[in-house]
């Protein structure tokens, strides 16, 4: 039998107190919806639909998975309701698994045991909790067989009891569920149509329910409010740092690292405490990453060293280069191997040369640089002249002294030199000196400013 999947993404959340839709909320770097579409098609399924209701239009737009089935629940009155929204495009002959948009932790394995049990009847996921407040209860008969589930504000003192759950991922032959869901009634304490109902009506066909249990109670938590979100958040880190150390990474607090996106490294990595990774990031071996670095879209070589507080955007960076501290490489930066740049120095859209240095508050940008380059402490280069944008071109060998301006579109050939404190406005050919600066004069017998005395 085919695999579809359901995903229920209708609620407001309210105890979110935001505009947002609570399943857009962010959990490491991508929605909680994201994660669980995520999560849904490496089950392989024929077909994910995705009911949504409050902000469906800004739901729709947000989540990037082709040949999503969507599917609007005008009125939320229930798990049972919404799951009825989809039915009519479900294939009769598969297998229906459902799940929820802001339950973004379940393991596949977890979602693959329980399809499993629900070839020829329903199964549902349970969970075992030491305070199972607010959950629907599991009632179970005297051979341990599921035949009911008592929502918490419907259960009676004994039914409270129980400590299994109702985590509500539930999987059912498409069959029982064309047959069980317009029987589900609503007259419970909130009026809705709840989808465990079925079980009890499959139990009176004499169906034998299957079930499994969660590994954890993090692994079937809904995020209802602010609160919860940070509890997913931190066990998704720990998680990936737990992953990531296995890999043979050295990780100096492994509760100080976040990842949001996607983290490949290689070999010997070493990352130090409140490092942040955002989007897709591929460290090399040997990297070393300090400190309070913020790291996005980046490519980093083998052997290469981001030193502490530096940021790191969309940057390709080559192997054995040193980076920082206090560096920012912004968009469309690339560095050749061996380069260096130093602390409070910025890069933008710029080209650096193998073994070139850029190492003291600096500014780079709109550049192409050869190899072997010296760029002295406070050189900038002027890219932008209030509506249009030129480039630098410095070749291989160039000497730029300390506090140079270099004013674009500007040409410095291979082994030309600038003399310290120039403003560069014109081609310097290969090999010359450039010296653009005012002369000096020496004024004697001049007067040094005072303080003027303050009146009574």
């Amino acid at each position: 039998m085919s695999l579809e999947i359901i995903i229920l993404a209708a609620g407001q959340g309210t105890r979110m107190k935001s505009s947002l839709p609570k399943v857009l909320h962010s959990l490491a770097g991508r929605s909680l919806l994201q994660h669980v579409v995520d999560t849904a098609s490496q089950l392989n399924p024929s077909a994910i639909h995705v009911v949504t209701g409050h902000g469906s239009d800004q739901v729709r737009r947000s989540i990037e998975h082709p040949g999503l089935q969507w599917v609007e629940q005008e009125e939320q009155l229930g798990t049972g309701h919404a799951v009825m929204q989809a039915m009519p495009a479900v294939s009769p002959e598969s297998v229906v698994l459902v799940l929820y948009g802001d339950v973004p932790l379940t393991q596949v394995a977890t979602l693959r045991q329980l399809v499993a049990l629900a070839e020829k009847a329903p199964a549902l996921l349970t969970a075992h909790l030491a305070d199972p407040q607010g959950y629907g209860r599991i009632v179970r008969d005297a051979n341990d067989n599921l035949v009911a589930v008592v929502e918490h504000k419907d259960a009676n003192e004994e039914q409270r009891k129980i400590r299994e759950i109702n985590t509500g991922l539930l999987a059912a032959p498409c069959a029982d569920l064309e047959r069980y869901l317009p029987l589900v009634k609503n007259d419970n304490k909130q009026g809705e149509y709840y989808l465990p109902d079925v079980l009890s009506l499959a139990v009176e066909d004499g169906k034998t329910i299957g079930s499994c249990c969660a590994e954890n109670e993090l692994e079937i938590l809904g995020v209802n409010d602010r609160v919860q979100l940070n509890q997913v958040e931190r066990e998704y880190q720990r998680r990936l740092a737990e992953a990531l150390m296995r890999a043979g990474v050295s990780l100096a607090d492994a509760s100080r690292l976040d990842v949001r996106g996607s983290l490949t490294c290689a070999e010997d990595v070493s990352i130090d405490v409140n490092v942040v990774f955002e989007g897709t990031v591929v460290l090399g071996s040997g990297v070393k990453i300090g400190a309070n670095c913020v790291i996005s879209n980046a490519v980093i070589g083998d052997n290469t060293v981001i030193n502490p507080m530096s940021h790191i955007d969309s940057a390709t960076i080559g192997t054995a280069c040193s980076v920082g501290p206090f560096a920012r490489l912004r968009p469309g930066t690339v560095l050749a191997d061996k380069a260096r740049i130093g602390n409070f120095v910025e890069t933008k859209n710029a080209q650096v040369g193998a073994g070139s240095k850029v190492n003291h508050l600096t500014y780079i940008g709109d550049c192409d640089m050869g190899s072997d380059v010296n760029i002295g402490a406070g050189t900038i280069t002027c890219n932008y002249d209030g509506v249009n944008k030129y480039r630098t071109t410095i070749g291989s060998g160039v000497f730029v002294g300390s506090n140079s301006t270099l004013v674009a579109p500007l040409d410095l050939e291979v082994n030309s030199f600038v003399g310290a404190g120039s403003t560069v406005t014109k081609k310097v050919a290969a090999g010359e000196l450039a010296v653009g600066r005012a002369r000096q004069r020496n004024i004697a017998g001049w007067d040094r400013p005072a303080k003027k005395r303050s009146e009574d």
